[in-house]
């Protein structure tokens, strides 16, 4: 199995004829044929897009007509950050069911605006400011390198992009593989969060392992912290390995990460790897060693 994306996925790009959009689209649909069903623009609609091997997808006016003409249940954003908000707003008026927008640097008031409209919604928001999610040999939705995917039993979610990919990289050289990969972002404010996926991972059968990456900056990893100590309680309980990035940055030294914000005493690197020790994850000494710290876990 896997959570949210699989071999049925039909997904819309929004974005699609820019260059970005372009070579990720040609990368999805290089990838065991995700179901890649159309792009929006709205001045393009009745047009094709053409990709540099041949492929080609028919354009729509709107995410309205495209969902309606495809039956398309996701969609992908690689519009610029200006004009991404209003793009993950037509989305979710479309009540397309998963929205991932890849889009970083998207002014936080305009995110506000996104997630109150999110809230009221039937539509969940991957993102913004992330890589994406792959399930692997079935979906790839973003800008996950699918090379190094393997499927298999891990569950992975990550703020951080190029740490999923190393946990993606290690899990796979492990013989583990995984189930389906999430980066979530980074961002203040986001759609998606860690306890969202946590709970899928854990409803998920076939997803026997997780490991979760977080970053400094934010409460997102205590939560999951306080998520995963109340759910054992009930029984609910998989073998975990995590990391926090930033636990080496400097005192007084700023991040560039757009979430990374510690106040308050809160949110710094020591807080949140006592909190997620306590929640039973056991807290690998380095991005290098992901892979073999879960290893380590299930060897017990």
């Amino acid at each position: 199995m896997s959570i949210l994306v699989n071999k049925n996925t039909k997904v819309l790009v929004q974005g699609l004829t820019g260059k970005t959009g372009t070579f990720h689209t040609e990368q999805a649909l290089a990838y065991y044929g995700t179901q890649m069903v159309g792009g929006i623009h709205p001045k393009k609609g009745g047009e094709t897009w053409t990709g540099s091997k041949g492929e080609s997808l028919p354009i729509f006016a709107s995410v309205a007509e495209g969902r309606d003409k495809t039956g398309a249940d996701a969609t992908v954003i690689y519009v610029p950050p200006a004009g991404a908000a209003d793009a993950i707003i037509e989305a979710i008026d479309a009540e397309i069911p998963f929205i991932t927008c890849i889009t970083e640097g998207i002014p936080v008031m305009d995110m506000v605006r996104v997630k109150a409209k999110l809230d009221k919604s039937k539509s969940r928001l991957l993102g913004p400011n992330c890589p994406g999610i792959l399930t692997p040999e079935e979906c790839k939705i973003g800008i996950m390198p699918g090379s190094i995917f393997r499927k298999g039993s891990v569950g992975i979610v990550s703020r951080s992009g190029t740490l999923t990919y190393e946990a993606v990289f290690q899990t796979s050289n492990e013989g583990l593989g995984q189930t389906t990969a999430v980066g979530i972002g980074g961002d203040p404010v986001k759609g998606t969060e860690f306890i969202d996926v946590l709970e899928m991972f854990l409803a998920d059968d076939a997803t026997t392992s997780i490991i979760m990456i977080g970053e400094i900056g934010g409460s997102a990893e205590e939560d999951a912290a306080q998520f995963l100590i109340d759910e054992a309680k009930k029984g609910r309980k998989k073998p975990m390995a995590g990391f926090i990035a930033g636990r080496t940055a400097p005192k007084g030294r700023t991040m560039g990460h757009a979430g990374a914000v510690v106040s308050g005493g809160k949110g710094d690197a020591e807080s949140k790897i006592a909190a997620i020790e306590a929640a039973g994850i056991k807290v690998s000494p380095s991005p290098a060693r992901l892979g073999k710290t879960l290893v380590e876990v299930l060897k017990g």
